[in-house]
């Protein structure tokens, strides 16, 4: 009796490392290429996130895991992304500038669009592709928005990890999201390519 647990213990511990690996690799391919069964992988990833943080933080750069989950979760999600109608965009407060004068609410960061840095250009975009803008500076103040203002898209700015994060935060909130990488990580003077971001919104406009 005691034989055969073991023998099954040890065939769903090989079976889950296979399958594993071949969510990896899926998550690879995915930041050059379209990705069959990309939603599947991307839940398997999500499953097995802590020990494959661990194995990478070991053996090379756990930013590499977060940055092939972010590409097979975009992926995933760009198909019912374009079908959304009511959409946000999430940026953090660190790609604003130093001296920013603007308050910050329940909401996050009121942008007075002053020019000092690319906010001024984002709250000017983001109406004419249909998105509202929220500058955030920590998760919760995501909880706050999707609590106070229904949803169905996001469209997130940040650090490769933050967005793996949100992304799996807003799992099952019937919320879909899609995620551009900064160019830095950091917690201020952090960067994005503009001109991804516009790529990005003409893309998911379609």
């Amino acid at each position: 009796m005691y034989r055969i647990i073991g023998e099954l213990i040890t065939l769903i511990f090989v079976l889950s490392f296979l399958l594993a690996l071949i969510a990896l690799a899926a998550s690879r391919i995915s930041l050059n290429r379209q990705v069959w069964l990309s939603g599947f992988f991307a839940g398997v990833l999500d499953f097995f996130y802590m020990p494959l943080k661990y194995f990478f933080f070991k053996f090379s750069d756990p930013r590499i895991l977060d940055k092939w989950m972010v590409s097979l979760k975009n992926t995933a999600n760009r198909n019912a992304f374009r079908k959304a109608r009511k959409r946000m965009i999430i940026a953090p407060h660190c790609m604003r500038s130093m001296e920013c004068p603007a308050s910050s609410t329940r909401t996050g960061i009121q942008c007075v669009s002053c020019g000092k840095c690319i906010f001024t250009r984002l709250r000017e975009d983001a109406p004419k592709y249909g998105y509202d803008l929220y500058i955030v500076t920590g998760s919760s103040f995501v909880k706050h928005v999707i609590q106070e203002r229904y949803y169905d898209a996001a469209l997130l700015i940040a650090c490769d990890y933050e967005l793996n994060k949100v992304m799996m935060g807003l799992k099952g909130k019937r919320l879909v999201t899609y995620g551009i990488p900064m160019l830095n990580d950091g917690c201020f003077n952090t960067e994005v390519d503009y001109g991804k971001v516009v790529e990005t919104l003409e893309m998911l406009s379609d």
